[in-house]
């Protein structure tokens, strides 16, 4: 997709959503079973169905509303798939599909991925509505059929993942928080880094999964890049492992100020316009830094945004969702 076709389609988009019910989210579905088949043939993409309730109880809205209105969910599914919504709670063509699927009438939202015949693809998605099911789900349906996996979506897989998991947060100071931001975001497991002040000191906020790097290790490897001269904690645990394993000097807590120009190499250059998620924006800035193309971590549709004359406010730590107000 060239970065034209995605920039108009950006703008476009809303005048298709904003008249669809709820349920459905921001995705421009086909309701025609037999012509998502049709396309599915002449552009060589999988289809992916949505049985949907419409008008829907809470479950199906909140879906709506969050799952499929997730910018870059409606992106993959819009250019990597051909996009088929079935209400579960109507005759005609929609009964005729569900019979064909044996998928339950009036039901909470379900989801396939099937090829130009119908034929499944991956395994139904069904009782769990999360994002990261649905990421999961479209993951397994481009691998399944050979189309490589854009770099955006691994990111939001790996976010959503963590996120689901729980993840745990620190503080670190040192002689550059800028540099600080730039050398921890490349040890694995780091989800965000936020440079900012705390009881004098240039400190870099980290959230982490705890699931692929522990805090001591966190903090012995970001010692090693000369980016934790001390770690901030209240809780007497950490104070305890941080001093055993590390030999690292504690500090108690104090009031975080975030700096303004957080994520400084992002911050000073062109991509600052662009929503992202916290971890698009904490690698983006990594790569920025150490002069990497940060375009293969973006979306078509976030790149656009670059080309609009009307988008030039820095973006930096706002929510993705803010894609649709531009």
């Amino acid at each position: 997709m060239s970065i034209k076709t995605a920039l108009l389609i950006i703008l476009t988009s809303p005048v298709i959503w904003a008249q669809q019910p709820i349920e459905l989210g921001k995705v421009a579905w086909l309701r025609d079973y037999d012509v998502a088949l049709t396309k599915s043939n002449a552009q060589d993409k999988p289809v992916f169905i949505q049985f949907q309730e419409v008008p829907g109880c809470s479950t199906c809205t909140t879906y709506g509303k969050r799952v499929l209105s997730n910018p870059l969910i409606v992106e993959t599914i819009e250019q990597y798939f051909i996009p088929l919504a079935i209400h579960n709670n109507k005759g005609g063509k929609d009964k005729e599909i569900l019979k064909k699927y044996n998928e339950p009438t009036w039901n909470n939202p379900v989801a396939r991925i099937v090829d130009k015949k119908g034929k499944n693809i991956t395994k139904r998605l069904s009782g769990n509505y999360s994002e990261l099911a649905v990421v999961n789900l479209l993951m397994e349906g481009l691998i399944e059929t050979a189309i490589p996996v854009p770099g955006y979506l691994e990111l939001l897989q790996e976010e959503l993942s963590a996120e689901s998991r729980g993840t745990q947060e620190t503080i670190f100071s040192m002689f550059c928080f800028w540099t600080g931001e730039k050398e921890i975001a490349e040890i694995p497991g780091v989800l965000t880094t936020d440079a900012g002040f705390m009881d004098g000191a240039e400190v870099v906020k980290i959230k982490y999964d705890p699931n692929v790097v522990t805090l001591d290790k966190l903090a012995k490897t970001a010692h090693k890049q000369n980016c934790a001269s001390s770690v901030f904690t209240d809780v007497k645990k950490e104070q305890e492992l941080i001093k055993n394993k590390t030999g690292l000097a504690t500090r108690g807590t104090g009031k975080y100020r975030h700096d303004k120009e957080n994520k400084y190499f992002l911050y000073k250059s062109k991509y600052r316009t662009i929503p992202m998620t916290h971890l698009q924006a904490t690698r983006v800035n990594n790569r920025i830094a150490n002069k990497l193309n940060p375009e293969e971590l973006l979306s078509p549709n976030q790149l656009a945004i670059l080309n609009s004359e009307k988008v030039n406010k820095n973006m930096i730590g706002q929510s993705i969702d803010k894609i649709w107000e531009l």
